[in-house]
């Protein structure tokens, strides 16, 4: 059984796979690569650029661990879309926990590209999805 050791590739999703999270979110300049999908779970990367943000969204059915890779950022929460009340400045190493039916947005507030390794269960975009840019994923998402 071959193992892929921190490489950028088309979506690994079912089949063993490790890899250097850090080193590949630091190569990622997509603002989403799917790098994992299984029946399950998913894994994305996604690259936000200074001043940028993930886009205000709500998955009703899917709980999401969010990891800053790099950078510093503004998380905003909530349970309704006009009234984030939890906010937190987070950098890297942090963990977001966004339960199912959670409003939530990332801001980059740093000078420098924003790398976030995400993990969605259960998957939240097609096995391979790459958007190379927020306007792209947005795009497929309407």
């Amino acid at each position: 059984m071959n193992f892929n050791y921190c490489t950028i590739q088309s979506d690994q999703g079912g089949r063993p796979y490790v890899t250097d999270m850090g080193q590949m979110a630091g190569r990622n300049f997509n603002f989403r690569t799917a790098i994992w999908t299984g029946t399950h779970l998913q894994m994305t990367l996604m690259c936000i650029p200074v001043c940028g943000d993930i886009g205000l969204e709500c998955h009703e059915d899917v709980d999401q661990c969010i990891r800053l890779e790099d950078g510093t950022a503004l998380v905003k929460m909530g349970k309704c879309k006009h009234q984030l009340d939890y906010q937190r400045n987070i950098g890297k190493g942090d963990v977001v926990f966004v339960p199912a039916g959670i409003w939530h947005n990332i801001i980059n507030t740093g000078r420098s590209p924003l790398k976030i390794s995400s993990v969605y269960g259960p998957p939240n975009h097609p096995k391979g999805t790459i958007h190379h840019t927020k306007a792209d994923a947005e795009r497929e998402e309407h």
